[in-house]
């Protein structure tokens, strides 16, 4: 598998996770706001209120939970895995002498053929290290030397 057949399954991989995560966050809502009704048709008093008053908690965690997963969605659409930069940048992979790293959003260790990948946010403690480097830079991460092989 060449370099871009290799980013095009990694950014392929964090389009999907990103999506699994928007779908149950939509579901999850879809939930809440079933429960607000059927707790609207009740008539139970102090019980009523305060179970309306756990869902409006949950229905505003859920919508934050939602504007995060949008925001993701956006970054990943900005992952251009075409263009060639001899530096690291979203969309880089970087091959180093601990790991190998595509850098998009954070989702961790991700198996393509037989290989493991570690897909890291630009804006990760890992990420902002790796930010901007070049082929020959080094960096310590975790009490650990880091050595960028290459980066495509």
């Amino acid at each position: 598998m060449n370099d871009k057949e290799l980013k095009t399954a990694l950014l392929n991989h964090c389009i999907e996770v990103v999506e699994k995560r928007f779908s149950q966050i939509k579901q999850t809502i879809a939930g809440i706001e079933e429960s607000l009704v059927e707790e609207s048709k009740s008539s139970a008093g102090d019980k009523h209120e305060t179970g309306r008053a756990m869902l409006q908690i949950d229905r505003e965690n859920a919508g934050k939970q939602l504007l995060e997963i949008e925001k993701l969605q956006q970054l990943v659409r900005k992952i251009d895995i075409n263009s060639k930069s001899d530096y690291v940048r979203l969309g880089s992979l970087v091959y180093t002498n601990q790991a190998t790293y595509f850098i998009g959003i954070s989702i961790g260790a991700v198996t393509v053929g037989k290989t493991n990948y570690i897909c890291v946010a630009l804006n990760s403690p890992i990420g902002q290290l790796l930010s901007g480097k070049k082929k020959g830079d080094m960096f310590m991460f975790n009490e650990k030397e880091y050595n960028i092989k290459s980066v495509v």
